[in-house]
């Protein structure tokens, strides 16, 4: 079951490994927005295009106080692969456990070519700086994401 948090909830603590095997900790990230992209899986089509997007839009989402992380259930040798592979400038979170991904409501039933099967749902959420969720994406356009939330926080 899917839990569904929405503008106003308080973000969920969380703490995993990046493609460095760095811990990264949203406590840590208090007084920064943050952008918290979550993915089904590194490098295939739709989530190369919504990772590069972001990347090609990074400076500009950085000139606006955001903070960018990446999340899905890839382990951190294939993050670290893609990150490499498409100089991926942010953090991409190792949640082998989908601890994160759960916490967030992104892991649930999902349906590709007929089959049903549980997954990563691609979801976006924006975290103030107080950690609170402000935004939350669930209908993410992979080719144009940044534009997407720049035309939320212009």
């Amino acid at each position: 079951m899917m839990t569904l948090l929405k503008a106003g909830d308080p973000a969920p603590d969380f703490q995993a490994m990046d493609q460095s095997s760095r811990q990264i900790a949203l406590a840590s990230l208090q007084g920064k927005k943050v952008i918290l992209f979550f993915y089904p899986k590194a490098d295939t089509p739709g989530c190369t295009a919504e990772a590069c997007n972001l990347r090609d839009h990074y400076s500009e989402l950085l000139q606006k106080g955001f903070e960018i992380i990446g999340v899905s259930a890839d382990d951190t040798q294939k993050q670290k692969k893609f990150t490499e592979k498409y100089q991926l400038p942010f953090p991409l979170l190792a949640d082998t456990e989908k601890t994160v991904i759960r916490a967030y409501g992104a892991w649930g039933p999902k349906q590709f070519m007929g089959k049903k099967f549980d997954g990563i749902h691609r979801m976006t959420f924006v975290i103030s700086e107080e950690g609170i969720i402000e935004k939350v994406f669930d209908k993410v356009e992979t080719k144009s994401h940044a534009e997407q939330i720049l035309k939320e926080y212009p």
